[in-house]
């Protein structure tokens, strides 16, 4: 493969195509704006730079992400984005230079798409460094005190200290926002000298004054006893339209952090939360909103430790807690993989099963089931996020938000990839599809 190497600054930009046809490929997709000026350069210096390393793209916005840490070698310029980025590829297909699949391998290098108005936000490093490599803690802002939320709250008061600054807390009901800020204020170890987030009173326009906002807002949650097939679908017209509300402020405030999205059905209201954002004035699909990358979806850490429980209660599926990988959605379209490299169909469909039924289960025993998702899929998995740790919280994969096993670097988002059998792969396709397709039979 011929490349283009370029510079600016200490960065590297290397490409497939010269400035010149990027340009022209932006404004076939309708965009005006082009790229900046590079200094062209050899490859022999790019090779030495010890500047970051991007590899530039162009795909439509709605169906690529504007940035991700690269971590193969055929993911440098993709063509489209699908489910084939979560398979593994054995072999250099890209046929890349040696120095640059070496720095792929180290996590070096950040995939771009400038296809984006803002690409160059990614540049400018303007996302929250991560507090592991930069000892920086996180101001986090969750919006909407009910049962998650407060629960949430309570657990990165109490977990956080070594990661977060502060936790904001805003609910449009004054008396929660009192509630919660004594009642978490008054949680502190026996042991002084330990550090713990500070529980900070918000208004409404400070919201977005933070690394990580987070949306715990929810309404429409059918009583108990009043239950429907997915109970999470019920909510997605109410919760939409809230969420709407708060991604055009997150436009309108410029914010460059993490939108943390914790409500039912978080995949779905993920695609909401980004199309609202993206949209100007007159109601067009500009993209210049919230980047797909800023917005993670918080609904599959519950229902991994889920299959974990009920897979500890036989021996013939106990593998999943060192084997196992959890895909999909938090509830209808769910998949269980009892063991992501010596997978079990059958073990596996009843793994799903079980854990797809938890939720009724607790209902039917006379509760909403809102403790064990506050926690494993909100508080813990927000935790694991700041810190740069594997966790489970859906993405944006070629224009539809769906979870997966993942991680944040300081060079983007990196999806772990898998040797996928035939059969798990197929599953992992429907449910794609139903995500894509629910989406759009509810927006029609």
């Amino acid at each position: 493969m011929s490349l283009f190497y370029y510079k600016k600054h200490k960065d590297i930009y290397i490409a497939n195509n010269s400035i010149e046809e990027l340009n022209v490929k932006i404004k076939a997709l309708g965009y005006n704006h082009s790229l900046n000026s590079f200094e062209a350069i050899s490859e022999e210096d790019a090779s030495k730079s010890d500047g970051c390393i991007y590899a530039l793209n162009v795909l439509q916005p709605d169906k690529g992400r504007r940035s991700f840490c690269a971590t193969q070698d055929n993911q440098l310029f993709l063509q489209e984005e699908n489910l084939n980025i979560l398979k593994t590829c054995n072999s250099n297909e890209a046929s890349i230079p040696e120095w640059l699949s070496n720095s792929i391998k180290d996590r070096k290098v950040t995939a771009l798409n400038v296809g984006y108005p803002n690409w160059n936000d990614v540049t400018n490093k303007t996302m929250p460094n991560l507090s592991c490599e930069s000892n920086k803690k996180w101001k986090v802002n969750v919006v909407g005190l009910g049962d998650v939320g407060g629960t949430l709250i309570t657990g990165l008061r109490l977990l956080g200290g070594d990661c977060i600054s502060s936790i904001g807390i805003y609910d449009r009901d004054e008396n929660k926002i009192k509630r919660w800020h004594f009642e978490c204020g008054q949680i502190l170890s026996p042991a002084m000298e330990i550090s713990h987030p500070d529980i900070v009173p918000l208004t409404e326009n400070e919201l977005f004054d933070c690394d990580m906002f987070v949306f715990c807002v929810s309404v429409g949650v059918p009583e108990v006893g009043k239950e429907v097939q997915d109970v999470r679908l019920v909510q997605f017209k109410g919760n939409a339209n809230i969420i709407g509300y708060y991604a055009k402020a997150a436009r309108n405030n410029n914010f460059k952090g993490i939108f943390a999205v914790v409500s039912d059905p978080v995949d779905l209201l993920c695609k909401a939360a980004f199309e609202e954002s993206n949209r100007n004035t007159e109601g067009k699909m500009d993209y210049e909103g919230l980047s797909p990358e800023q917005i993670r979806g918080y609904g599959l850490g519950v229902m991994n430790a889920r299959a974990a429980f009920y897979a500890k209660q036989q021996q013939a599926s106990e593998h999943y807690l060192a084997e196992g990988r959890a895909f999909g959605p938090h509830g209808e379209g769910l998949i269980i993989a009892d063991s992501i490299e010596n997978y079990n169909d059958e073990l596996s469909n009843y793994l799903t099963e079980k854990t797809k039924k938890a939720n009724l289960d607790i209902r039917s025993y006379g509760f909403k089931p809102y403790i064990a998702p506050a926690l494993s899929s909100g508080t813990l998995s927000l935790i694991a996020t700041i810190k740069g740790d594997w966790h489970y919280s859906a993405n944006f994969i070629g224009g539809t938000y769906m979870g997966s096993r993942n991680r944040l670097g300081t060079q983007g988002m990196e999806l772990e990839t898998y040797t996928i059998t035939k059969s798990l792969f197929e599953k992992l396709e429907s449910t794609y599809k139903y995500l894509t397709d629910t989406y759009d039979t509810l927006n029609s």
